[in-house]
């Protein structure tokens, strides 16, 4: 069977993306940024126009790293936080959340160590990935910076995916469809 492509056009920048399943009902088209230097330097420069102003920004680890980076180093910000994705040695008092996105199909957690708990307390957060779809990792980033005491000011991806194309309380730069299996 030869392997179907979703054209992709974001941010002045084309890119032809796999067809891929995630189960028996489900395919998406893989969007991966890293390695992806242009389109993560041009995304992050029309998704800083869209912000509002913000104090601190938060990502998921691993694949929003290189976009907040970039739109942090863009905004003039010396720090940005990242949730990891296990509970590391240095953590002390880690905040801890857990959640299942579509992507990674299981449960996973999202850690905040208690420096970065601190640099979000009583701050305007945005949070900041690459593909926002069923939410679920937004709602738990969101989980960790309200334990944290931070407020959540915003939501912004590069990419909308399904059902958070309709969404009203997320920014972004285009959507990109599912692909539900056809029964025969």
């Amino acid at each position: 069977m030869e392997r179907e492509y979703y054209t992709l056009h974001v941010a002045g920048v084309t890119r032809e993306l796999p067809i891929v399943p995630v189960n028996d009902q489900l395919r998406i088209a893989s969007f991966v940024i890293l390695g992806d230097t242009e389109l993560v330097c041009r995304a992050a420069e029309e998704l800083v126009q869209k912000l509002p102003p913000v104090d601190v920004l938060i990502t998921a680890e691993a694949k929003g790293i290189p976009l907040v980076f970039e739109v942090s180093r863009l905004l003039g910000m010396k720090h940005y936080v990242v949730a990891r994705k296990s509970v590391k040695p240095y953590m002390e008092n880690p905040l801890i959340h857990e959640v299942v996105s579509i992507t990674t199909q299981k449960k996973q957690l999202l850690c905040l160590d208690r420096k970065d708990a601190l640099a979000i307390q009583r701050r305007r957060v945005a949070i900041v990935d690459d593909v926002i779809s069923t939410g679920e990792s937004v709602k738990a980033l969101e989980t960790l910076v309200k334990k944290a005491g931070g407020d959540v000011v915003t939501k912004a991806s590069i990419l909308a995916e399904g059902d958070a194309i309709q969404r009203d309380d997320i920014v972004y730069l285009a959507p990109l469809p599912l692909f539900p299996v056809k029964k025969e």
